[in-house]
């Protein structure tokens, strides 16, 4: 059995900035700090713009955070046995190589295409958690991505916690 995959889902009383409403794949968190992708922003611009050798392409690229938007990340969800690979759960696979990318596309695989990351300096995420920033949401299945249109994966994923956003309360948990 895989270990569950974490989503960092954002706080109704998280406003403004690139973070309000986001739904983010936990892919690192450790004392060195933690980094993931936002899965929920697709970009206006498609991946054939961004990537002209591949025409026909019409996906959009996705907004993964406001750190190094040059980086891209392929989400799939079938390993293509290419090194650089990593495999989150059963039907999740992501990758930062172009090849991987490219053999994604090539095998007809859906895939999301992300640009950028977030990240957390040491204890900052943990801090930003306490004060109520982030909902925990952990998941033992992709369909998070590939089943629930982008536009309703934030309330989809607090609704797997059994919540509305109307019933978060303002501020974190205080021990």
């Amino acid at each position: 059995m895989s270990s569950p995959v974490m989503f960092l889902v954002a706080s109704p009383h998280l406003r403004g900035g690139v973070f309000e409403g986001t739904v983010i794949l936990l892919l690192e968190h450790d004392q060195k700090g933690a980094m993931g992708l936002i899965v929920n922003q697709p970009m206006s611009q498609r991946v054939s713009e961004l990537l002209p050798e591949t025409p026909g392409q019409d996906d959009p690229a996705w907004l993964g955070g406001p750190v190094d938007p040059t980086l891209g990340w392929c989400l799939y969800p079938e390993a293509v046995g290419i090194d650089g690979e990593m495999r989150l759960l059963p039907g999740l696979n992501v990758s930062s190589s172009l090849e991987v990318l490219q053999a994604v596309m090539a095998a007809g695989q859906r895939y999301m295409l992300v640009l950028g990351y977030a990240g957390w300096s040491p204890g900052q995420l943990a801090q930003e958690g306490r004060e109520g920033a982030w909902v925990w949401v952990e998941q033992d299945s992709p369909d998070l991505l590939w089943d629930v249109p982008a536009s309703d994966r934030w309330p989809a994923a607090l609704a797997r916690l059994g919540v509305t956003p109307e019933t978060i309360m303002p501020g974190g948990a205080q021990a």
